[in-house]
């Protein structure tokens, strides 16, 4: 007859012994993705769907729609222009620091589109094309406004400006004559 502590060791046992490596893929699988890495997986998803001027659906997007939804789909709220994108964010990211993720604004805030990878971008760019990654040239470094890192705290930050305008109005006019 078997002594209670060689039964315990018997292979019939419900025991699982796991290894460290074994451990830890079972922690990463329960961390969330980062918010831009399912930003960056969303815009790159929509890779072929054509530039619809106004656009936030699988329809067709404009360049500030893919980011608007690129982000909300990673749970973070974005305005819909791409001026107002730029604006939401106090923080701006230098051209040197980019990162993925990172929204980049062009020509006079009038283009915007999201870091893929190092030295890449993904965009939705005009009438006539579709939703693509394409490498950052020199010309788009000369178009380059600045660029912002989205985060929670940057959005409410720029809702609470947005409602507190809305609350007190627009600012009266005022002239003076000499």
């Amino acid at each position: 007859m078997a002594t209670p502590a060689a039964q315990a060791a018997t292979p019939d046992d419900d025991t699982t012994t796991l290894t460290g490596a074994e451990i830890r893929r079972i922690q990463e699988k329960q961390i969330p993705a980062p918010a831009w890495k399912i930003a960056i997986r969303y815009a790159m998803d929509k890779r072929g769907t054509p530039y619809v001027w106004g656009g936030a659906s699988r329809q067709g997007y404009d360049c500030s729609g893919l980011m608007l939804r690129a982000y909300e789909a990673a749970g973070i709220e974005l305005p819909r222009t791409a001026a107002e994108q730029y604006g939401a964010f106090s923080r701006k990211i230098s051209w040197d620091d980019l990162k993925p993720g990172d929204l980049v604004f062009f020509s006079g805030l009038g283009h915007v589109g999201m870091i893929s990878k190092p030295g890449y971008m993904v965009h939705s760019p005009h009438t006539g094309d579709v939703v693509k990654e394409e490498k950052l040239s020199d010309w788009r470094r000369q178009a380059f406004v600045g660029a912002v890192r989205p985060d929670r705290a940057g959005v409410r930050e720029w809702k609470q400006v947005l409602e507190h305008r809305e609350e007190t109005g627009p600012a009266p006019l005022t002239a003076s004559v000499e």
